[in-house]
């Protein structure tokens, strides 16, 4: 009898771990049931805000070790009565770790960030690197809280997308799963990091994978509240922001200054844009011709940065201070003018260096000083019909950050969220639309986009472009005994040629050729030193082209769905 009441518990044990293995089985073979995905979303949406929520109070944790400061709110003003040798070699150590770190755990020494995120959604079945991806939030960590001038959300939307990839790899996930798993992470981190629940969730849909099915919206409103949740069970309801009082359009006239205010916006975001990438060719080219180790790379940014934050400490990490002195106008316009410039030159340092971060708080702080430049001179010619300087300083806020990410709808709301300031969106709308209007046309749509395409990764062109490099030619080549196969002599004439393609080519590099070529065929070879090119078939244009067509509408069923 006793021996029945002791080996019950037991039992019941290895039943329920059999029912788990069981039903964790069925998920696998068949796939997640609608029921099914919104619990794991909300799983994956509890984990990822608390990734987020972790690496947000880290920074605070080493900035407040770092710099001695006990409101990290005023760390600008802090940090300026800091001693100038622990202002100019701070930045210098947290390179020096940064280097280490990513040149250990990454194969490239670069930080992975949102537009791997938009890469492994649009080609890697909703993957990222996982150990890359770890390292670099690391190193980002370092860098914002060593002096490094950039933002948090690009690591963390990264760190949310090792999370839904582990998932999907314990599930198996096909492509369309592995792509709503991804954004429901990255929709509950962008929440859980900026109180930021409906912005969370399109950023997710708009940015991430660029598309609004109705399939994936449940889920990833569910992650992005359950992020939402345990950002506010550790800071509350509170914005992120405190505006002035006073906020509203003086008179609807006064709509074409921010029509104005949103070109210029746009041109300041692509000047932004363009310097990154300018910075980040000249470091390469400096790295060169001074062979320079790429692990000291990072720490070389960090000197540069120490010296500029000597004389403006404003520069340090996302740089809330300075974006809030904006929004409530305690700038004057010189020094609104001047924090501009010295922080587009501070982000572009920094992502040269090779140091991590994010793009989008620098928006944020760009935007709102360039906003409140204009607002300050609008109001000073026209007085009578203008409003408050602070109302330009939200709308160029919104503007900048809007044409840098390539996000209008998302960072209009999250612009909204992160101020609770609803009654000026008309304001803010118009000086989006614009900016990123022209932004789009300055660059290939975003900051990520153009940074992929820089890679030559075409996202920005759309799945008729991109969808060819996810197709490779050992999928879809006929072989030598396959019906209606090439023929062999052919194949050989060919080759003599040099017109041949390798098993692990895609048909990004295919296609060309049989348009340059007027080709109906072309051979599939590997070539070996040792007994010349190893012939396994050929790739026809008609198969290719089927296939293509295929992904085409695949791609069409998953957005419509």
């Amino acid at each position: 009898m006793a021996e029945e009441k002791t080996s019950y518990p037991a039992k019941a044990m290895a039943e329920i771990r059999e029912g788990l293995s069981d039903a964790l089985d069925l998920v696998r073979r068949r796939g997640p049931s609608q029921i099914q995905f919104w619990f794991i979303a909300l799983l994956i949406g509890i984990a990822s805000g608390f990734a987020a929520l972790g690496f947000r109070k880290g920074i605070d944790l080493l900035q407040g070790m770092f710099y001695g400061t006990p409101d990290l709110r005023h760390l600008h003003t802090f940090a300026s009565d800091l001693p100038w040798y622990w202002v100019l070699f701070l930045p210098v150590f947290g390179g020096l770790v940064v280097g280490i770190v990513l040149n250990w755990f990454t194969p490239d020494g670069r930080v992975r960030s949102v537009a791997d995120v938009i890469e492994g959604a649009a080609l890697n079945q909703g993957r990222v690197e996982k150990r890359a991806g770890l390292a670099s939030a690391f190193a980002s960590l370092i860098t914002l809280s060593t002096g490094g001038s950039s933002g948090r959300e690009g690591p963390v939307v990264h760190l949310a997308g090792v999370i839904s990839t582990w998932v999907s790899n314990r599930l198996h996930a096909d492509g369309i799963t592995g792509r709503d798993l991804l954004g429901c992470a990255v929709a509950a981190a962008v929440s859980a990091s900026f109180n930021a629940p409906i912005a969370g969730a399109l950023f997710a849909l708009e940015v991430v994978l660029r598309h609004f099915a109705v399939h994936a919206f449940a889920p990833i409103v569910i992650a992005s509240a359950a992020g939402t949740v345990i950002n506010r069970l550790e800071f509350g309801g509170v914005t992120e922001f405190t505006l002035a009082a006073e906020g509203a359009l003086s008179f609807y006239v006064e709509l074409p200054a921010f029509l104005i205010l949103g070109l210029l916006s746009g041109l300041v975001a692509v000047l932004m844009m363009r310097s990154i990438f300018m910075a980040d060719d000249f470091g390469s080219w400096v790295q060169e011709k001074l062979h320079l180790p790429p692990v000291l790379r990072p720490a070389f940014a960090g000197l540069l940065l120490g010296l500029m934050a000597i004389q403006f400490p404003h520069i340090i990490g996302v740089g809330y201070e300075t974006t809030s002195a904006a929004l409530t106008g305690h700038l004057l316009l010189w020094q609104a003018v001047v924090y501009t410039v010295i922080k587009v030159i501070a982000v572009s340092i920094t992502m040269a260096g090779r140091m991590g971060g994010g793009v989008f708080s620098p928006a944020l702080m760009v935007g709102a000083l360039t906003g409140l430049s204009f607002g300050l001179v609008a109001t000073a010619i026209f007085p009578t019909v203008s409003g408050t300087a602070t109302l330009y300083a939200l709308a160029g806020m919104g503007a900048v950050a809007a044409a840098v990410l390539g996000a209008p709808i998302s960072t209009t709301l999250i612009v909204f969220e992160l101020t609770g300031d609803w009654q000026t969106g008309l304001a803010v709308m118009v000086a989006v639309s614009l900016s990123t209007a022209l932004a789009s046309r300055l660059v290939d749509r975003s900051f990520f986009l153009t940074l992929l395409e820089r890679r030559g990764v075409h996202l920005a062109a759309g799945p008729q472009a991109y969808l060819l490099a996810t197709v490779r030619v050992h999928q879809c080549y006929r072989a030598p005994d396959a019906p209606r196969a090439a023929p062999e002599a052919a194949c050989r004439e060919l080759i003599s040629q040099g017109i041949y393609l390798s098993p692990n080519a895609t048909l990004e590099r295919a296609m060309p050729l049989f348009e340059k070529n007027n080709l109906i065929f072309i051979p599939v070879v590997t070539l070996r030193e040792e007994t010349g090119p190893e012939l396994h078939g050929a790739l026809f244009h008609v198969d290719a082209l089927r296939v293509f067509s295929r992904k085409l509408a695949e791609t069409a069923a998953e957005e419509h769905s």
